[in-house]
């Protein structure tokens, strides 16, 4: 079983100052996993907090076969006992997708970190830019339910970018 945790953190252009920086500010952090979590090959929990419901996290669970973490962004593969994360290119505007990277693998027990953020556009009909923050954790088996919040990754990716503009956060570290 893979479990993984997405937290997302939503907010609009208008907020992207000081003042709603201060309102996010620490959410963008991992949370308990449910102590029932839905059963398959792959369990997961995503999270969003978003500027337009006050920043109240919303929480959805579901399960399935690991095609599943497309649903998240990512995809992976399982030469044996090991599993491979990467990330699918995505929908943002910014930083602009590319195609499937590979993030790290992971052994049996094993958890991974990934950290990015994005500008997002709505249609065409009604282009606004919007941004998320991401905090992905991925666990090669079962997940107690603090193990995200308390534990350490053993492998983790870190790709945010300043949004605004200027130079960039960080240059893609890995462990």
């Amino acid at each position: 079983m893979i479990t993984i945790q997405r937290v997302r953190v939503r907010w609009t252009a208008a907020t992207r100052g000081a003042p709603g920086a201060a309102a996010r500010r620490g959410l963008d952090t991992a949370v308990q996993l449910p102590t029932v979590m839905p059963v398959g090959e792959l369990a997961v929990q995503d999270v969003l907090a978003d500027e337009a419901a006050g920043y109240e996290r919303h929480s959805e669970t579901f399960a399935g076969s690991l095609g599943r973490a497309k649903d998240v962004g990512l995809w992976l593969e399982m030469p044996g006992t090991a599993v491979v994360v990467g990330r699918l290119p995505g929908w943002a505007a910014y930083p602009r997708p590319g195609g499937h990277m590979r993030l790290f693998t992971l052994a049996a027990g094993q958890v991974g970190r990934w950290r990015a953020n994005f500008r997002f556009t709505g249609c065409t009909c009604s282009p606004s830019w919007y941004y998320e923050d991401w905090l992905v954790h991925v666990s090669n088996g079962e997940a107690e339910p603090d193990r995200f919040v308390e534990g350490t990754p053993d492998r983790a990716a870190d790709q945010r970018v300043h949004l605004y503009g200027g130079a960039a956060r960080s240059a893609g570290r890995r462990r």
